[in-house]
């Protein structure tokens, strides 16, 4: 069984068999951590969509980019468990207990993802710095 976040056993590298597998999940399919293959995707089809929004409603405005950005997905993500890009690309945003992310930590989780930096950061679970913060996890479906 895997060692909680609390445990010291937690860093040691017989946990970090496959990302996921400190925090329960299985290495592959259905609930294991999302890859990179669709991670990058999902982020370019999120972006071009909102892109082309900005380019038909408001003269491609690269402020109007990011707040079109930020609100379609931080929308998905509350009430269908993940943006156009993520259920494109078979993959929902879940607390890490598996159940629905609810409303508030989308919010800072797609503040943070709009800030960049936090999604430069990961650890050994594949989890960005914006999903370590607001506890959350995206999982294959």
């Amino acid at each position: 069984m895997p060692a909680q976040s609390s445990s010291p056993e937690f860093a040691k590298p017989e946990n970090n068999r496959y990302p996921g597998y400190r925090l329960g999940y299985p290495e592959e399919g259905r609930g294991s951590m999302a890859p990179m293959r669709r991670r990058i995707p999902a982020l370019i089809v999120d972006y071009a969509v909102a892109a082309g929004l900005a380019f038909l409603f408001f003269d491609y405005d690269s402020i109007a980019i990011l707040l079109l950005f930020f609100a379609m997905t931080t929308v998905g993500i509350m009430l269908f468990g993940g943006s156009l890009g993520h259920l494109l690309f078979r993959m929902r945003v879940t607390r890490l207990d598996g159940s629905a992310p609810g409303y508030v930590r989308p919010l800072i989780r797609q503040l943070l993802v709009t800030l960049v930096l936090p999604m430069l950061v990961w650890d050994s679970d594949q989890r960005g710095g914006h999903d370590i913060m607001t506890k959350l996890a995206l999982r294959l479906v």
